[in-house]
């Protein structure tokens, strides 16, 4: 068996390969371009039978997606993740860092850990392509949530008002109202009638009332900014935010809309989609996205507990003699557990038992996030259940196997 240690880059990169022994076999720097991972694999196949190179070379890499992984998993070699964290413990005292130190580690952690590392199953195309929508998708909604943080900001810092005359400052209403009235001042100073003619002007239910009342708003005593301030920033805020920011968050808004269209032809065609889509809460969005980071290889996981570990729901437990703690779990697949915390979140408004579980973590003393976090936890075994045995999600199920487990557990106490 040889173990092929790879440190991954942009530029290149370096490769160290030991035998079972833990002798060095070979290194070597590669380019990363077609002509550089051609000669990797190439090297990497002489290794072994030409028929069966994928049992013979274990590729230790600590990523499982990109080129590389792609040009490997091509030549048929087999290529088993590690997570970045778990070779920091092996560099030498002196802390020192480099490319081939780095692919030395990774080779010498493959050889002494390799029963318990798991092979990289690829996904199918379909389960690629939607985990590539689906992830895709999550960068435009931060993209968007940062140009509306943006704007936010500049309103507090001189405008604060403008923030509680309407409910969205991305809206129509909004936009037209700060073009009409972009200080404080000019707002203070605007008639009822004045301000009627802007709601109009975008179709707002019930103007006059509105109008009535945004005067009333208006007129409240707040602190103000010096007039200067107040005036660059109106200008900065016209300037750029209404006229280049909000332009960009219209076209983000586009994009989403069109990969919201593009997510759901994708991932209707999945055999599973049926299954992620039957949990509570999770609606068009959220359903593709569980189902494009949990997978669909039914070999992949040992059990729930791997899946927890993988998405970062199960604590980290900290001990030495007496001293003991208990910490969120860093080392994970970030995506997957934003997904399960976000399946957390909306099964409390849509599911009773999930919404008792939150309520009574919450009153153990645990804080809004670590009580999601735990009912996550809990969803992951459920929803493992559900994967492996193929079977729709269905509360009563659920109900009934909960209280026939509490029942089992009070006749054992």
């Amino acid at each position: 068996m040889w173990f092929a240690g790879i440190d991954w880059a942009d530029q290149h990169h370096d490769v160290v390969v030991l035998d079972a022994d833990g002798q060095p076999v070979g290194q070597m720097q590669v380019a990363h371009s077609a002509e550089g991972l051609e000669h990797l694999t190439t090297f990497l196949r002489t290794l072994a039978p030409e028929s069966d190179p994928a049992t013979h070379v274990a590729c230790l890499v600590e990523t499982n997606q990109g080129l590389l992984i792609a040009a490997l998993l091509e030549a048929g070699l087999s290529v088993y993740p590690v997570n970045p964290t778990a070779i920091e413990g092996l560099r030498p005292p002196s802390g020192v860092k480099t490319d081939q130190l780095d692919a030395l580690l990774l080779a010498r952690k493959g050889r002494s850990d390799w029963p318990h590392l798991r092979v990289l199953r690829p996904d199918s195309p379909l389960l690629a392509e939607l985990k590539t929508l689906t992830r895709d998708l999550q960068s435009l909604i931060q993209e968007q949530t940062r140009l509306v943080n943006q704007l936010t900001t500049c309103l507090k810092a001189y405008y604060p008002a403008a923030l509680q005359c309407f409910d969205g400052v991305t809206r129509q209403v909004t936009r037209t109202f700060l073009h009409a009235f972009p200080t404080p001042e000019q707002a203070c100073a605007a008639r009822v009638e004045n301000l009627e003619q802007v709601l109009r002007s975008v179709h707002y239910p019930h103007p006059a009332d509105q109008a009535r009342r945004l005067v009333s708003l208006l007129q409240q005593p707040r602190l103000q900014a010096i007039p200067g301030v107040a005036l660059a920033k109106s200008r900065f805020m016209l300037v750029l935010f209404m006229l280049v920011l909000l332009a960009q968050h219209d076209l983000v808004l586009e994009q989403i809309a069109a990969y919201d269209q593009a997510i759901h032809s994708v991932s209707h065609q999945h055999a599973d989609a049926a299954l992620f889509a039957s949990l509570p809460g999770a609606g068009p969005r959220l359903a593709p996205c569980l189902l494009a980071e949990w997978g669909e290889d039914r070999e992949r996981y040992a059990g729930a507990a791997s899946v927890q570990a993988l998405a970062g729901t199960a604590p980290v437990t900290m001990q030495s003699g007496k001293w003991h703690r208990v910490r969120r779990r860093t080392a994970c697949v970030n995506s997957f557990r934003q997904a399960l915390y976000h399946l957390a979140r909306e099964s409390v408004l849509f599911e009773p038992w999930a919404k008792t579980y939150y309520t009574r973590k919450r009153s153990e003393g645990k804080t809004h996030a670590m009580a999601l976090r735990a009912l996550a936890h809990h969803w992951v075994r459920i929803m493992y259940a559900m994967w492996t045995r193929q079977e729709l999600y269905r509360a009563e199920t659920f109900v009934t196997a909960q209280r026939a487990h509490a029942g089992l557990k009070q006749e054992n106490g």
